[in-house]
């Protein structure tokens, strides 16, 4: 239970207009069976019947104890409230109108008062909208506070996704290091010694990084420096890496080890098999999209390029890229890409774009 609603005067503003539009609707209807009567008394007194229950009800709930999921009192407090809402709102509202519809818009005489049937038939039309009116009310804001934990729900849901793909990802990283580092062994034990003490330094920064689901793109390229230095160590001069990223674009949020595993396969599939190796490019972007600026993030090799048919996705192969996809769509949906394109001059582009929000853009 709240004490108190955070009170929000745009939508106290939006629910008055409705009041009033409701209260011109009945004054239509009512209006609509009795023709023979002028329609100015019925407008005046349905609009200042309704603006005085609105202004009790709605204003009087923000200083009563109301639950969260639906902004209104508990129990017999919200019963209370809409009663005393509709009573005051009745009398006071009667009341002012019967003065300005007699000495300000004469539409009737000095002295005149309604019958006994006409009051019964406008209180029996003020109960009967003011319920409508309250069930309308506190219908609308269950269900905002439903669609809000529908999208909560849905975020948890892609949040526990995202961090289920990361866990696949990190061993995949560390199985492929291993193995690098035990074939390194053999052939030049300084250079792997060198090699166990990066990726020592590397898993420690990794494991006491935030574990969210996303971080700014700036700590996605110190993982990728520390990354591309650990296999420096075992390429030696045939690997060179370039990372290119705008100070304006450096606090834009991506997933964790998005870009990594595009690294690992560049090196892999693009520069090892090169007798000279080659050069990894990294590098952040915008351009404009349909539905506003987009970030594009791009790992160049300038190894062997594709192979005429890629492996299909399973231990080894294709891994990364799968998993790449699968975090974007989570993630971003259709609008988030991940493409592989040959090089004119030789190499590989694999490029990931999604829409960029809430960022400056260099």
């Amino acid at each position: 239970m709240k004490l108190r609603q955070d009170f929000n005067g745009v939508s106290k503003l939006r629910h008055y207009l409705q009041v009033v539009a409701f209260t011109l609707a009945v004054a239509t209807l009512q209006y609509a069976f009795m023709p023979d009567k002028p329609y100015g008394p019925p407008v005046v007194y349905s609009v200042l019947i309704g603006t005085f229950t609105w202004a009790i009800i709605d204003l009087g709930r923000e200083v009563m104890p109301s639950a969260a999921e639906t902004g209104w009192p508990h129990g017999w407090r919200g019963v209370a409230l809409v009663v005393v809402g509709i009573v005051v709102g009745y009398l006071a509202g009667t009341l002012l109108a019967d003065t300005l519809c007699v000495h300000y818009f004469h539409f009737y005489p000095a002295g005149a008062s309604l019958s006994g049937a006409d009051q019964r038939t406008s209180i029996l039309i003020t109960a009967i909208a003011g319920l409508v009116g309250t069930f309308y009310f506190y219908a609308v804001n269950k269900s905002a506070y439903l669609e809000g934990k529908m999208a909560e729900a849905r975020m948890h849901a892609t949040e526990a996704r995202l961090k289920l793909l990361e866990t696949q990802l990190e061993p995949h990283m560390l199985f492929n290091t291993l193995a690098n580092l035990r074939v390194l062994i053999g052939t030049d034990p300084a250079r792997a010694q060198d090699m166990l003490d990066r990726m020592i330094a590397y898993l420690r920064a990794t494991l006491s990084a935030s574990r969210s689901t996303q971080h700014p793109l700036e700590n996605e390229f110190d993982r990728l420096r520390d990354y591309l230095e650990l296999m420096a160590v075992r390429m030696g001069p045939r690997l060179a890496y370039t990372l290119d990223l705008p100070d304006a674009l450096r606090e834009v949020p991506v997933p964790p080890l998005l870009l990594q595993p595009l690294v690992e396969n560049a090196i892999r599939h693009g520069l090892e098999p090169q007798v000279e190796g080659g050069h990894v490019t990294v590098r952040a972007t915008t351009r404009p999209g349909g539905s506003g600026p987009q970030l594009v993030l791009e790992v160049i090799d300038t190894g062997v390029g594709l192979p005429q048919q890629l492996p299909a996705s399973g231990p080894g192969q294709s891994f990364g890229l799968a998993q790449a996809r699968e975090r974007l769509a989570t993630l971003h949906g259709t609008a988030g890409t991940l493409e592989l394109i040959a090089e004119k001059v030789g190499g590989t582009r694999a490029s990931i774009t999604f829409p960029l929000k809430n960022s400056p853009t260099p």
